[in-house]
C-alpha cells in the first residue's frame, strides 16, 4: 500500500524542491526558472505541494481568468474558455508516478474549485502531441477531459483540452 499523499498549499520553503521536480519533466511541463515559478506560484488561485512523509513529491498550479500571464496557450484558453481554470502545469517526482497520487490531485483541484471558483465553467490544460505525451493524453481523457483544439509554440504542438463543470 503507498503511503497517503497530503496536499497543501505551496510556501516559499518548497521551491527548490519544485525547481527540481518542474526541471526533472521538462518537456512534459514547461522549464522555468526561479523568478518565473515564483511569478506563477503568485499568479495562482490554486497552488498545490504534494506532500509523501514530509517530501514534496508533486505540484499543481491552476491561474484564474483574467491573469496577467503571458503563456501562448493560457492565452489559448482565455479568448476561447474565458470563464475556465487553467491549469499550468502539475508534475510529480519519478519515484512516485503511477501510485494514484496524480489522480487524487485532480479530485483536489476540483474539490477547491468547486469550493471557491464555483463561476468557473471548467478545468483547462495542454498536453504534447508533438513531441507525443500518450501517457498523459490517456490520464486526462480518464478523468473527463476532452480536446477543444490544437497548437503549435516554441517547437511543441499541443492538444488543447476543457473538462466542463456546468
Amino acid at each position: 500500500m503507498n503511503p497517503p499523499v497530503v496536499f497543501r498549499p505551496i510556501v516559499l520553503a518548497d521551491l527548490d524542491r519544485l525547481e527540481e521536480i518542474n526541471a526533472a519533466n521538462v518537456p512534459e511541463v514547461g522549464d522555468v526558472d526561479r523568478d518565473r515559478m515564483t511569478f506563477l506560484i503568485d499568479e495562482s488561485s490554486i497552488a498545490i505541494a504534494a506532500d509523501v512523509d514530509g517530501e514534496v513529491v508533486g505540484f499543481c498550479l491552476v491561474l484564474p481568468p483574467g491573469s496577467t500571464y503571458d503563456s501562448l496557450n493560457y492565452r489559448w484558453f482565455a479568448e476561447r474558455h474565458p470563464e475556465a481554470m487553467y491549469l499550468d502545469r502539475v508534475a510529480f517526482d519519478a519515484s512516485v508516478v503511477g501510485r494514484g497520487y496524480g489522480t487524487a490531485l485532480y479530485g483536489e483541484v476540483e474539490r477547491i474549485i468547486a469550493r471557491d471558483h464555483a463561476d468557473a465553467d471548467g478545468l483547462a490544460l495542454e498536453v504534447n502531441v508533438d513531441p507525443p505525451n500518450e501517457p498523459s493524453l490517456g490520464f486526462h481523457r480518464k478523468l473527463g477531459f476532452v480536446p477543444v483544439g490544437r497548437q503549435r509554440a516554441k517547437g511543441i504542438e499541443v492538444e488543447m483540452m476543457h473538462k466542463s463543470f456546468s
